[in-house]
């Protein structure tokens, strides 16, 4: 299966809409979505574009109800009372409530969670350590796969909200030991990047996010992953100029 990867939002709406033509064209089957949809520099008191971002996000789940969600720490930051770096009090019972639509317009409430499996992949905002799993419980290392996913899922703020946790990890420029890769490759978003690249089984996404002047940190691309195979395909989203593909091996780039 061709799977679409949407990066971190902060209120950018675009995203959705570079998304869709992606869909449109068929380049891809269905989309994983690793939300942080609010927030972002000096936006605080936008509380309108908190508003239209939700309803945007809503708007794609509603045309692509295949589509999973995996749930970043500024999107969990609000209903979990835990204060985040653009963290804005002024649309807090916007972002609640949204949130809470958006997990009524899903075919199921299991679409919106912390971790995702498609396949051979797994989708999360930060990604999945040994070390993680060993905190949370050790016997989870030799577990199903879809127990371990379960069971991040499943598991409580005191250990998700960690800096070795999914919704947190930043395995970028630092060794980690990463869960099963060699099964499973991992998509992550979160820490910003220049470009999207694999490092240990894991391949980084959030090229969208910006500076505080508003400057994009990366490139301009998404990319869609084959579930069973890691290999993707990095297509580049330039403003509302066509697509380039290139096909890029997630095991041996």
């Amino acid at each position: 299966m061709r799977v679409l990867v949407i990066p971190d939002i902060h209120l950018k709406t675009w995203i959705f809409d570079r998304a869709e033509a992606i869909l449109k064209a068929g380049k891809a089957d269905r989309a994983v979505c690793l939300m942080d949809m609010p927030d972002d520099w000096n936006m605080e008191f936008q509380i309108e574009k908190y508003r239209e971002t939700f309803d945007r996000a809503i708007e794609f789940a509603k045309t692509y109800p295949d589509t999973l969600w995996c749930c970043g720490n500024h999107d969990v930051s609000y209903p979990w009372g835990r204060l985040e770096t653009g963290y804005s009090p002024y649309a807090e019972r916007t972002v609640m409530s949204k949130l809470e639509e958006l997990e009524n317009s899903l075919k199921e409430p299991s679409q919106i969670a912390i971790m995702h499996r498609i396949d051979n992949v797994l989708f999360s905002h930060g990604g999945l350590t040994v070390d993680f799993l060993r905190w949370l419980n050790e016997e989870l290392l030799e577990a199903d796969i879809d127990e371990v996913v379960a069971a991040v899922n499943d598991a409580s703020q005191n250990y998700l909200w960690n800096d070795e946790s999914p919704l947190w990890l930043r395995p970028q420029n630092r060794t980690v030991n990463v869960f099963r890769n060699d099964t499973y490759t991992q998509v992550v978003g979160h820490t910003p990047v220049e470009k999207i690249f694999e490092k240990d089984g894991i391949i980084s996404t959030d090229v969208f996010s910006t500076f505080r002047d508003g400057t994009q940190i990366g490139e301009s691309a998404m990319i869609v992953i084959d579930s069973e195979t890691g290999k993707y395909e990095k297509i580049e989203v330039p403003g509302k100029l066509g697509y380039r593909i290139e096909t890029v091996s997630a095991i041996d780039e």
